[in-house]
């Protein structure tokens, strides 16, 4: 015992990916801690955080698959919200205080308009709600100061965007965006484009990169499941969009030691195109290279625990 209390458990390696439905209210950095608590997990981290009134889609990564959890990051997401029109928010969202309340008057035409000035590259200025830095502080907290400070537009892609259903003054649409794209900012900007304001009522993140709410489970179905470790994933099931290479005992052995390998040389079925490859040996995975010109293969990233060959 330590101070009266007993030691503390030791946390396990575990490897794999969960595709956690994150509820509202809770923050994405809290939903990681409970679920790698149950797991007992010794290292976990998520693929791109979700605001706390969201819910939805929240790849957790554990162990060596935290590796690749950049990827998700960089990855298209895709989301469902509600936008409640004729009302703004300091947030932008229903966490917010209403500021300006506006009549609404918009017709089905006037709606699929406004979302079509909104598909493809755009501008998009970052709310101040959010945890962007500014001289290492972020802006949410200057928010809170009643300090506004100006942000510059950056460039993301609305990839596609629909309307779902419309039951005056709530707005239900689907987007696919770039990484980077707020969606509450979005919202607001439809309602400025219709000219009666609004905030995001509710947001739901269905698809991240390749991965969809297919097999999600909730935090509870979590915390109550028997096993909660055969819920997990292979650590490739992010990188499921990356060709495959196979590679025979000898090649893995010098490519698992970051040795750059001429696969144009060796009786290996090697991808058409350069770019990422996953590779493989006797179907387990090694870890990710970058194949170049020539079939040369460059290590990147390599699975500490894959079997030397």
């Amino acid at each position: 015992r330590v101070n009266g209390r007993p030691p503390k458990k030791p946390r396990d390696l575990v490897d794999g990916v969960l595709l956690l439905d994150k509820p509202v209210g809770l923050s994405s950095n809290d939903a990681l801690i409970k679920a790698k608590r149950v797991l007992n997990a010794k290292k976990a981290g998520h693929t791109g955080t979700l605001d706390p009134f969201a819910t939805g889609l929240l790849p957790l990564c554990f162990g060596e698959a935290t590796k690749f959890s950049q990827d998700l990051l960089e990855a298209d997401k895709t989301y469902e919200a509600t936008v409640h029109l004729g009302i703004m928010t300091n947030t932008g969202d229903t966490e917010g205080e209403a500021i300006e309340t506006l009549s609404v008057d918009v017709t089905l035409e006037q709606i699929e308009a406004a979302l079509a000035r909104f598909r493809g590259p755009i501008q998009q200025v970052p709310p101040m709600y959010s945890a962007l830095k500014r001289d290492g502080k972020a802006l949410y907290e200057y928010a809170r100061e009643g300090i506004t400070l100006e942000r510059e537009a950056r460039p993301v892609t609305i990839h596609a965007l629909s309307m779902i259903d419309y039951q005056a003054p709530f707005l239900k649409i689907r987007v696919t965006c770039s990484k980077g794209t707020y969606v509450r900012v979005l919202g607001e900007d439809i309602g400025a484009a219709l000219g009666c304001g609004a905030h995001l009522n509710a947001l739901r993140r269905i698809e991240v990169g390749a991965l969809d709410v297919t097999g999600m489970i909730t935090l509870d179905a979590l915390l109550a499941h028997p096993d909660p470790r055969s819920l997990l994933r292979p650590v490739d099931a992010l990188l499921s969009t990356f060709p495959s290479i196979e590679l025979d005992a000898e090649l893995a052995r010098r490519f698992l030691q970051g040795q750059r390998l001429a696969l144009g040389k060796e009786d290996v079925a090697v991808p058409e195109r350069p770019g990422r490859v996953r590779i493989y040996h006797d179907g387990r995975l090694l870890g990710t290279g970058q194949l170049g010109e020539y079939a040369i293969l460059a290590p990147e990233r390599l699975i500490s625990t894959a079997p030397a060959a």
